[in-house]
């Protein structure tokens, strides 16, 4: 034995020792025996097809992410304006993605306008309208460029929070994509609780406080009749029986702080056993909180979530550190979920269920039983028609067709890919080019016997002229399962994974393995020997 051919062995041992290290893992008799803590983590993961779940639409409201920025962008305004000695009125939004500002001096005209031009290139004047009384009406509206930005900028953000809330959440190997017309794919295998998962990832999460107003009349409000700067909305009470109340409170408009700058939230509980949250601010955000409640000691604080009050305590004295608490009435279940999203950050624009669908386990086991079959069926009769039409030579394509099934198997395990419906398809596929590639070399070998070069002159004359041509075809495979893979969703994904695994393994079985095992069986023969093919 050469060492060009004993390198070649000990390679493919290689390969097929940690091959099967990482297919064991995934076989249920491992899993319960003790042999599983010698051997890799990682296992295959089944798809929402093959092991049940939820399947979530989400629709992105992109006007109010819009409104959202352009209310900042105002704030930010006013406040480097007056940094510059310029005073700006309290900017609003208007319909139809514009602000509306008004500059309380009109000889601070140019001053103002510098400042947008320098700090503001994202916005654009529409108008201005000065008033009698030297006022001046400013309208903006952001550029084309920024909108398109911030669209993408909002999508990306949107998929990210739900990542997180859906990782702290617990669920194996989610599946979250962004799809056209703003809207987020979300497939959570193995999830058997629709409503906790919808409220959890659905929760825009927009955290918020507020001054409570609280000389208002609580009867007129609930007539929807408020002072200007006010709202109002509802704070949540818990019954004993575990409902809700909802009571009217009325809020001074303007937000004192947000969300934003929230570091942490973690579950505690207090002497009575009774769950609240806490909440860790930034260094920016905890200046901001010590400066809020320092101005407004004896005051009520409403603690504002997606607009319910959640609590409104009194503000006792000034408080530091960036700690802060929301106490309230619910349960152990509602603190840890409230937690999980204050913690993963808030959604950057509400979002809608467009569409909900739960797959049973037991349809998912169906689909795997089924699949199984026609890949055990199919396999069955390649091996029979490979071995009886091919001798010698087809009994080393069926050796290396096992070996080809398991390498793909263990590279959805050591690259954590999911195997759905689609992907078993590919497998089964794969089999079929796996054995094509067998056939080319055969032929080749075929060819060359028929001219009269010996056995070991045919074989290497045969890998040589077939090679090029199953790089040729398996590469342009691998091209179209790439672009499969880019833009298509989770089933299409699986078929292609599974697909570009199975070229990979094949061309590594059918031109490496299969010559290797040629080159032993000719080595241990006279030269001169006739080849069974």
């Amino acid at each position: 034995m050469n060492g060009s051919l004993r390198w070649k062995i000990v390679l493919t041992l290689l390969v097929v020792v940690f091959g099967v290290a990482y297919l064991l893992p995934s076989l249920p008799a491992v899993q319960n025996s003790g042999m599983a803590r010698f051997l890799p983590d990682d296992k295959i993961s089944l798809g929402l097809d093959l092991k049940g779940g939820i399947h979530l639409t989400l629709g992105v409201d992109m006007d109010k992410a819009m409104d959202n920025n352009l209310a900042r962008m105002g704030d930010d305004l006013k406040v480097v304006a007056r940094e510059e000695g310029v005073i700006v009125l309290k900017p609003k939004v208007l319909k139809g993605e514009r602000i509306e500002a008004v500059l309380l001096k009109e000889s601070q005209k140019e001053e103002l306008e510098k400042i947008v031009k320098e700090n503001f290139g994202n916005l654009t004047i529409l108008s201005t309208a000065v008033k009698p009384d030297g006022k001046v009406t400013y309208v903006f509206a952001p550029t084309p460029e920024y909108k398109k930005y911030l669209t993408k900028l909002t999508m990306d953000q949107a998929i990210k929070t739900i990542r997180n809330r859906i990782d702290q959440f617990g669920v194996a190997e989610p599946d979250i994509r962004k799809q056209q017309g703003n809207r987020i794919q979300v497939q959570l295998p193995g999830m058997q609780d629709p409503e906790r998962a919808i409220k959890i990832i659905g929760k825009t999460a927009h955290l918020e406080f507020k001054l409570v107003d609280e000389n208002a009349d609580l009867k007129k409000a609930e007539q929807g009749i408020v002072a200007p700067g006010r709202e109002v909305t509802v704070i949540r009470h818990r019954l004993p029986d575990g409902s809700y109340i909802e009571k009217p409170i009325v809020l001074k408009k303007d937000a004192m702080l947000t969300g934003e700058y929230i570091t942490d939230a973690q579950t505690r509980f207090d002497q009575f056993n009774k769950p609240y949250v806490t909440l860790n601010f930034n260094s920016r955000g905890a200046r901001i909180f010590e400066r809020v409640t320092g101005e407004n000691i004896k005051k009520q604080m409403a603690i504002v979530l997606d607009g319910k009050v959640y609590s409104a305590p009194t503000i006792q004295d000034k408080i530091a550190g960036g700690r802060a608490s929301i106490t309230g009435s619910y349960s152990t279940d509602e603190a840890h979920d409230l937690a999980i999203v204050l913690r993963a950050g808030s959604l950057p624009a509400p979002v809608k269920i467009l569409e909900q669908r739960t797959v049973g386990p037991s349809l998912g086991q169906e689909s795997i039983d089924k699949g199984i079959s026609a890949a055990i069926v199919g396999s069955a009769l390649v091996l029979v028609f490979m071995f009886a039409y091919y001798g010698f030579a087809g009994f080393v394509a069926d050796v290396v067709l096992v070996l080809n099934v398991i390498l793909i198997l263990s590279g959805l395990a050591a690259f954590g890919a999911t195997l759905t419906l689609p992907g078993i398809a590919g497998i089964i596929l794969t089999i079929g080019m796996a054995v094509d590639a067998n056939v080319i070399i055969f032929e080749r070998i075929r060819e060359e016997l028929r001219r009269g070069l010996t056995a070991k002159a045919a074989i290497v004359e045969g890998y040589s002229r077939a090679t090029l041509t199953i790089l040729d075809a398996n590469i342009t495979t691998v091209i179209a399962a790439v672009i499969l893979y880019q833009f298509g969703t989770g089933p299409v994904r699986g078929f292609a994974v599974t697909l570009t695994l199975g070229i990979i393994t094949s061309m590594f079985t059918a031109i490496f393995v299969t010559r290797i095992l040629f080159d032993l069986y000719t080595s241990k023969r006279a030269a001169d020997a006739p080849l069974n093919i």
